[in-house]
């Protein structure tokens, strides 16, 4: 069977979630249709997206503690199970009426296919959304901007001018990682900018994180742990500290 190169990838990424560090030899044993010179391509491309860091003999590992953006198509195959759970779950907190903004990201782009038939007005600056909605009788907003090819998030100056006029009965937030010294945060300043906006024209607003993203520390606090409300798979040691959490049956 062809795999197309972010099949390969997204193969090579789960290997090295299982194991820390993964050689040359097994990761072409995973892969047995697919040659060595065009493993260590896709070993190369996945290393400048700043995923993984090759070794000395061809082996890999994974990147941990970055606080660098992964792209959107990587996170996606990563705690599939924990987002389909938290996405299914807000989706069931949107009524009928209700005006509702959607941020970018893997799961919140799983709410999408839990919409269907909710008479809603949608808002989103995920770029990605379009191809999840295309069936769906929705009233769909998808803001301009700039867009973040590695995340599908539309971001920027006038993406904030248009957010700061509208107001929204719920919002549902992104982020990637939260703890007690940096708060619910993010890597990117402006897609701090763009939640806080957001939020501030939000009745309510929650934050959809899986666990792994539990005392993760990246570079831009969007909230104060607590501040606002994070739906996540289970229940972490952050989340009792934070006291504001709901978790997703």
């Amino acid at each position: 069977m062809h795999m197309v190169p972010y099949q390969r990838r997204s193969r090579i990424i789960e290997l090295l979630e299982k194991d820390e560090i993964v050689n040359l030899v097994d990761i072409c044993a995973a892969l047995p249709d697919v040659s060595e010179s065009t493993i260590r391509r896709d070993l190369k491309t996945l290393e400048a997206d700043g995923e993984i860091i090759l070794l000395r003999g061809g082996g890999a590992s994974l990147k941990k503690g970055s606080s660098a953006e992964v792209p959107v198509m990587s996170k996606a195959i990563k705690n599939v199970n924990e987002k389909e759970k938290i996405a299914k779950y807000a989706a069931a907190l949107v009524n009928d009426g209700d005006s509702v903004y959607i941020d970018s990201g893997s799961t919140l782009l799983r709410m999408a296919r839990h919409l269907k038939g909710k008479n809603i007005t949608l808002v989103t600056t995920n770029a990605l959304f379009f191809s999840e909605i295309q069936n769906m009788n929705l009233k769909c907003f998808i803001i301009g901007g700039e867009i973040n090819f590695s995340t599908g998030s539309i971001l920027g100056t006038k993406t904030n001018s248009m957010l700061s006029e509208m107001y929204f009965d719920k919002a549902f937030l992104g982020a990637n990682g939260f703890s007690d010294k940096a708060g619910i945060s993010t890597p990117d300043i402006r897609e701090a900018e763009k939640k806080q906006i957001v939020a501030r024209h939000s009745t309510r607003t929650y934050v959809l994180c899986d666990s792994s993203k539990s005392g993760k520390n990246t570079l831009c606090k969007v909230f104060e742990l607590g501040e606002v409300p994070i739906i996540c798979d289970r229940m972490t040691d952050m989340l009792e500290l934070s006291g504001n959490y709901i978790i997703a049956e």
